[in-house]
């Protein structure tokens, strides 16, 4: 039985799956490193394949952009699709200045402007963080590939186009990126009880206003996708 987003029959999904925010680079990842994949769902173009990867069984769908889209699209697969881990692959504008063009960002936590976390009706303000076991699972394997991830917080924002100018802001308080979407995204798994990640490559700088064509942020960011697909199988095994 399907939901007003995802028409996938149960089963479809894998216990892990891989979330982009775009769903051409969703399909990218699918045909490029899955075996096999299977076009699962594409209710409103957000496509979900399912393949495997070194033999073990993956999935990647699309979230689209901020919080209500990632937050629709991981609470049905968390609580419909009997999926256990969402790792969010995208892009993040570094907001740091230790940061440089296609660095990988790991987010400990969702630093954010963004009221998701109200409708639990908290005393207090809720600290979206990340799965630990993913965490280190992710450290673990970027570092067997040769890459040091930089690990702390992100700034999930609801506002792209910041009229008050102060995402800079966030960076001072050694925030590392900003981007829409994990705040949401780690609210729902603690709510269900299941594991995410944000893994970024850093396509952009707030801090010296470099930046990546929309191409390469589309198909290039190769290393990322390795460490999460690497990550599935390292899951599988647990």
């Amino acid at each position: 039985m399907g939901t007003p987003h995802n028409n996938a029959p149960q089963g479809a999904f894998a216990k892990t799956v891989l979330m982009p925010g775009d769903p051409l680079r969703a399909k990218y990842i699918a045909e490029t490193f899955l075996e096999n994949p299977e076009l699962v769902n594409n209710v409103r173009g957000v496509q979900g394949y399912t393949g495997t990867y070194k033999g073990v069984r993956v999935s990647v769908m699309a979230s689209g952009m901020g919080c209500p889209a990632i937050g629709i699209y991981s609470y049905e697969l968390f609580h419909f699709f009997g999926v256990d881990n969402i790792i969010r692959i995208g892009s993040a504008g570094a907001i740091h200045p230790g940061l440089k063009l296609r660095d990988i960002v790991m987010a400990q936590g969702a630093c954010t402007d963004s009221n998701y976390a109200h409708q639990y009706n908290l005393s207090g303000h809720f600290a979206p963080i990340a799965s630990f076991e993913l965490l280190e699972t992710a450290v673990a394997v970027a570092r067997e590939k040769g890459v040091e991830p930089n690990v702390g917080n992100l700034y999930s924002s609801d506002v792209f186009y910041n009229k008050a100018g102060d995402t800079l802001k966030w960076g001072e308080m050694g925030v590392l990126a900003v981007e829409m979407e994990s705040a949401a995204l780690y609210c729902n798994a603690a709510e269900a009880g299941k594991r995410a990640l944000t893994i970024c490559t850093i396509s952009d700088s707030l801090v010296t206003g470099e930046a990546l064509p929309p191409e390469e942020r589309q198909t290039s960011f190769t290393q990322m996708m390795e460490i999460a697909l690497q990550v599935a199988v390292e899951m599988d095994r647990k």
